[in-house]
């Protein structure tokens, strides 16, 4: 198999019992959301109701993704996947037993689907952030592209197996099924052997100000973050509706439901296999673009079309799903450093799964009070103006292809002049001298210079120069501890960053002098 294969990633055995386990377990997820919906519609819900469902599996990625973030960059992320996946199997089999004994109902139903959503919102980041420990770097854009094929081949599979077991042996069935799959993925990651957790984890408070900081100073990864929510608020309606529209003009059952899932799911297989020969000749942000009007497509049929040639349209869409989010996917886990991965993929997390929940919830609504088919057009419509904002909105120059190595700086302090761990804030003054025609290009690095210095660790920062002697530039940033300061230098400045302060520094006439303050005692 070629190093440069879409499959290569699968050579890597623990890769591949990993990425096994994460198909049998969106299987699962699939079966039961078919299986929940479906129980919902023979009950006669409305469509708000239904589309409970999607938002009731999905807001726990809303209200816990930060945390999940920040417990799986600060502790051994292997036991975090191991304990999630260990609660969702039980959540999913008290599911499986009410729905037995024929107590189901939807407010029970709506809350073990929520229950087993924390299970799956507190692994999600962890998972994301373990790919790199999977396979080299130059293999993360394919490994990051059959993970979401494997969530597509779950769909393809999924929900029509689900649709008919539904139908032959009703929904506690299927549940149970779900519970197993959470055991077969607690059972491979118990195989895995993780790399050692931190040696001094960030405190929680500290971790998650991190995180939230390294997001604002980030205008590639904010990026990202925009084009994710543009897609999935609008797409989230043919998932929440799509039921609806197979019990009413489709004329379908569970089993047609599945199927037409089935579809999508299929065509993004396909997309798996078809994307990287086009990705080579064709511009990221155009194929956004044009995925976002080909699944915009896919919804306006959902509302109008006969079910076979929705059918064909959504195996072109399933196709645009997967274009989308390898692209999205991949170029957040190329662009974050590994510090603090887990924490901005928790973001990237929140926006998908959060999108869809309280998209289910807007659409949901706006469909018993309109009417599926107009609604299902106008999400088509707005994917379609979302396939046009990449004209001004694309993904930012370099995205994915930094430098994200880390190498300690050398600080030349003696170790008896270190203040100690929690003193702190930290005033850093570093002063530069340069010739005043070099002024322009200097204040020009050191924007980008400044955004480096808040995404590692900075609270404040500000450049001044001398009212007396022009040559003389001074940068000044607080750090909130000497601890803070340490990770910033050693463990959080990549080479990307690197570059661009020895760039500032080779604009100086002489070596850039650094120095520390603390707040004088009284």
């Amino acid at each position: 198999m070629d190093a440069d294969s879409p499959w290569a990633p699968l050579r890597r055995r623990m890769f591949l019992i990993l990425w096994l386990a994460n198909i049998g377990s969106n299987i699962g997820t699939w079966m039961q959301t078919v299986g929940a919906q479906w129980f919902l519609v023979e009950s006669g819900a409305n469509a708000a109701l239904v589309s409970l469902v999607q938002t009731a599996n999905l807001a726990p990625a809303l209200l816990l993704g930060l945390i999940a973030g920040v417990l799986a960059d600060a502790f051994n992320r292997r036991r975090l996947i191991l304990g999630s996946n260990l609660f969702a199997a039980g959540a999913a089999g008290m599911l499986a037993i009410i729905a037995a004994l024929g107590l189901l109902d939807p407010d029970s139903l709506l809350l073990y689907t929520f229950l087993i959503g924390c299970g799956t919102a507190l692994s999600a980041p962890a998972w994301q952030a373990i790919t790199p420990a999977l396979v080299p770097r130059d293999q993360i854009r394919a490994a990051s592209a059959l993970s979401s094929a494997a969530v597509n081949a779950a769909r393809a599979v999924g929900p029509a197996l689900g649709g008919v077991l539904v139908s032959l042996l009703g929904p506690a069935f299927v549940f149970g099924l779900n519970a197993v799959s959470f055991l077969g993925t607690a059972a491979a990651v118990y195989l895995w052997r993780a790399p050692a957790e931190p040696e001094d984890p960030e405190r929680m408070k500290e971790a998650l100000a991190a995180g939230l900081r390294y997001i604002r100073a980030a205008p590639r990864v904010r990026r990202i973050l925009l084009r994710t929510a543009l897609f999935m608020v609008p797409a989230s309606a043919l998932y929440a509706l799509l039921p609806v529209a197979v019990n009413a003009h489709l004329g379908l059952g569970s089993t047609g439901y599945g199927l037409l899932l089935g579809a999508l799911g299929a065509g993004a297989v396909l997309g798996v296999i078809l994307l990287p020969r086009v990705q080579g000749q064709v511009n990221d942000s155009v194929l956004l673009g044009f995925a976002a009007a080909v699944f915009g497509a896919g919804m306006f049929a959902a509302g109008f079309l006969p079910a076979w040639l929705l059918g064909v349209l959504l195996l072109f869409s399933g196709m645009a799903w997967i274009a989308t989010f390898s692209i999205l996917n991949s170029s957040m886990q190329l662009t974050l450093p590994e510090w603090v991965r887990a924490r901005g993929l928790s973001i990237y997390l929140m926006i998908t799964t959060g999108a869809q929940a309280l998209g289910a919830v807007v659409w949901g609504s706006l469909a018993t009070a309109y009417g599926y088919a107009p609604v299902l057009a106008a999400a088509g419509a707005a994917l379609a103006a979302v396939g046009l904002s990449v004209v001004v909105l694309p993904l930012l120059p370099r995205t994915g292809r930094l430098d994200r190595s880390i190498a300690e700086a050398e600080l030349g302090i003696e170790p008896t002049q270190e203040p100690q761990p929690d003193a702190g804030p930290v005033t850093v003054l570093i002063a530069y001298e340069l010739a005043p025609e070099k002024a322009a290009d200097f204040v020009k690095v050191m924007h980008e210079v400044r955004l480096s210095r808040m995404r590692t660790g900075a609270r404040d920062w500000e450049l001044v120069h001398s009212v007396t002697d022009p040559r003389q530039f001074r940068e000044i940033y607080d750090v909130a501890t000497w601890r803070e300061y340490l990770r910033q230098e050693q463990e959080r400045t990549t080479g990307e960053d690197r570059k661009l302060i020895g760039e500032a520094a080779g604009l100086a006439e002489e070596p850039p002098l650094t120095r520390w303050f603390l707040p004088a005692s009284a």
